[in-house]
């Protein structure tokens, strides 16, 4: 659902096996939606600028 909360896909991902994967393709791949390794896109954008 476009704009609606995260917190459920962000729940999901806490317990998922692959997460650190997920993020690491997010980030190699300039992913610009969703929720990929339990980050959002303005998370990620300021995770490559180490700012997390």
């Amino acid at each position: 659902e476009k704009g609606g909360s995260t917190r459920e896909a962000k729940r999901i991902c806490q317990g998922c096996e692959v997460k650190d994967m997920c993020l690491e393709y997010a980030l190699a791949n300039d992913e610009r939606f969703g929720i990929w390794g339990g980050l959002s896109e303005r998370e990620r954008r300021r995770l490559k600028r180490g700012i997390i």
